[in-house]
């Protein structure tokens, strides 16, 4: 089933991240945690692309499992800076002959080293080819509430995300963002740029306290005094440093969907215990289980 028509059909949706493993030994302990999140009955899952295209073929492993086990819709992640087009359009195939219709479009990170591959400069230009090659295929983009970390300004990064929707992104996920504040305000200003496809709100759930500088720096996000008023004071109990970032999230996302914004994202880091805490904390609210 295509993301967009899911999206499209339910009020309120559910989905998770996870990311394949670094190397294939790793391959049975990300399925379990996959698997155990799949379990929990999300709306879709989405699986990430190894930096330098690297795990791709776990990608794909991973994605074909949830598809195939838990008839759940999948979404992979597909990112360029590292990868030619001869390896993008054989990803593409991938997908396709596996039965994988949604296709996240990133850029992706630059390695340290600088960008190996020169095919596709922009996320929008990746978007571009997968449309020419199947226009079936669902495809996703991000964006960025307060602003990508290389763009000169809001504006022009307003700018480049609507490129991608021009460029044929059926719907976008947001970067992780702490202050719904930042949420209401982007979403202002994306419908202002003619902006109109679904937008899903990117939770991160912070259940250590090093989590939180490490993900302000990636992804650029503010952190609300209130986010470190709770790690300074359950940061040093792992336990409940978890059980408190679940209660942010949640709260977080009760929030996000009284005022309009029902369409949430969990970058569940791979943690079926995380993803249960959410649910169960919004029973009620959020259907567990697809409808």
């Amino acid at each position: 089933m295509k993301i967009i028509d899911i999206l499209n059909r339910k009020e309120v949706t559910l989905s998770f991240e996870v990311f394949p493993p670094k190397t294939d030994e790793g391959l049975a302990a990300v399925t379990e945690a996959a698997s155990g999140i799949a379990a929990l009955g999300p709306d879709f899952m989405s699986v990430t692309y190894g930096a330098g295209g690297g795990n791709g073929k776990n990608t794909a492993k991973v994605a074909a499992r949830l598809q195939d086990r838990y008839g759940l819709p999948v979404l992979a992640h597909l990112t360029c800076v590292s990868s030619g087009r001869d390896q993008v359009r054989a990803m593409i195939g991938t997908y396709e002959k596996i039965g994988v219709g949604n296709i996240m479009a990133l850029r992706g990170d630059i390695p340290k080293g600088g960008r190996t591959a020169f095919d596709y400069m922009y996320a929008s230009e990746l978007v571009r080819e997968i449309k020419s090659l199947n226009p079936e295929i669902c495809v996703g983009g991000a964006c960025y509430p307060e602003g990508h970390v290389e763009s000169g300004s809001r504006k022009e990064d307003i700018l480049h995300v609507k490129e991608k929707v021009d460029a044929g992104c059926d719907f976008l996920t947001t970067q992780m963002f702490f202050d719904n504040d930042a949420m209401y305000n982007f979403l202002y200003r994306a419908r202002e740029a003619g902006i109109e496809v679904p937008i899903l709100a990117g939770i991160m759930p912070i259940t250590s306290e090093r989590q939180i500088s490490r993900s302000a720096a990636l992804s650029g996000a503010s952190v609300p005094a209130r986010l470190r008023a709770m790690a300074d004071r359950f940061g040093h109990d792992p336990a409940q440093m978890q059980q408190a970032g679940i209660i942010f999230a949640a709260d977080q996302i009760l929030d996000l969907i009284a005022n309009g914004v029902t369409h949430i994202h969990v970058y569940s880091m791979n943690k079926p215990e995380v993803a249960a805490g959410i649910l169960r904390a919004l029973t009620g609210i959020v259907e567990c289980g697809r409808g």
